[in-house]
């Protein structure tokens, strides 16, 4: 199955928010909403479509945090045996609110992201063009997962990574 137009906008939003919420265990001492997500990760899942399919995912991150931990960058590859993503997102905090911007290079889309950080858990907003998801993110020691869900054709992504 190929994801294109809607459904790869769709499957583009999710993996973007994916991407801004994987990771857990800080490689030196920071502050901020992004404390611990430096690193190489990864980790696979499931996507679920609307017509109630659902097709396992492989995903590898890097993210990297600056400015304090107030800063992150990150760059994320996902792949099933139908098709893959590549994905980059910059975000800034204020507190514990974050916001930012991503992109998906081989669709040449973009949008923006919203929403909050803190205490091992992460709730954003992904929007882009006639499409917009749910993303939460729950850490626990060096395990991370990450739900997003969406009222598009692709209903819900679910994966699980871990520092490597």
């Amino acid at each position: 199955m190929k994801f294109c137009g809607r459904s790869g906008l769709a499957m583009t939003a999710a993996g973007v928010g994916a991407a801004l919420l994987f990771s857990v265990s800080a490689s030196h001492a920071q502050s901020g909403p992004f404390t611990g997500f430096d690193g190489a990760w990864t980790g696979t899942g499931t996507v679920s479509l609307s017509d109630g399919s659902t097709e396992r995912i492989r995903c590898k991150a890097d993210y990297k945090v600056a400015g304090s931990g107030l800063n992150l960058k990150q760059a994320l590859h996902c792949a099933s045996d139908s098709y893959k993503f590549d994905l980059t997102s910059d975000v800034t905090s204020q507190g514990d609110r974050i916001s930012g911007n991503w992109s998906e290079a081989s669709r040449n889309i973009f949008g923006n992201l919203q929403g909050t950080a803190g205490g091992g858990q992460i709730d954003v907003f992904v929007e882009a063009n006639g499409f917009a998801a749910n993303l939460s993110l729950r850490t626990n020691g060096t395990k991370q997962t990450v739900q997003i869900s969406s009222k598009g054709e692709i209903r819900g992504v679910n994966i699980t990574m871990t520092k490597g």
